[in-house]
């Protein structure tokens, strides 16, 4: 797998998919095989072929915490780019309440709500992680009124 890993690293992805696919069909329990199988076929443009791998990664034991992490975002965003909107909130929902402090999660969740009209969710999210994350110091300026007009940016006085 390590040669699979560096081959798709350095551009060969092709050459990875193959391997990985070989060890996928004889390695069909480990979770790591499939999360690395399932980001090849990413890389690759390949969403429909990625997200069984996915499933099939983050149902396995196995994985450790950052690989966790990638496989719930992949698994997340493939859902949000083959339009299956509910399934990619629900997994970046759970997966941003699994890992509260990661804010590429939220980015996702925020295009998937997006995607779903809940632009105001969407928003408040974005807002929210600009605010608290952001090292602009006009941004750290406005920090206050960013995060109150997070929560409702219709309300006026």
């Amino acid at each position: 797998m390590a040669r699979a890993v560096r081959l798709r690293e350095s551009g060969r992805r092709e050459e990875a998919r193959t391997l990985l696919l070989a060890l996928s069909e004889r390695c069909p329990d480990d979770a790591e095989v499939a999360y690395q199988t399932a980001w090849v076929h990413d890389t690759l443009g390949l969403e429909a072929e990625a997200l069984p791998h996915y499933v099939r990664a983050i149902e396995l034991p196995g994985l450790s915490d950052d690989d966790r992490r990638g496989a719930l975002l992949g698994l997340g965003s493939t859902y949000r780019i083959l339009g299956k909107y509910p399934e990619a909130v629900a997994t970046l929902r759970d997966a941003s309440a699994e890992y509260p402090d990661d804010g590429a999660l939220r980015t996702f969740l925020a295009m998937a709500l997006y995607n779903t009209g809940r632009s105001h969710d969407a928003m408040e999210i974005l807002l929210n992680l600009l605010a608290t994350t952001s090292q602009d110091p006009e941004i750290a300026r406005y920090r206050p009124a960013i995060e109150h007009y997070a929560t409702d940016l219709d309300a006026t006085v």
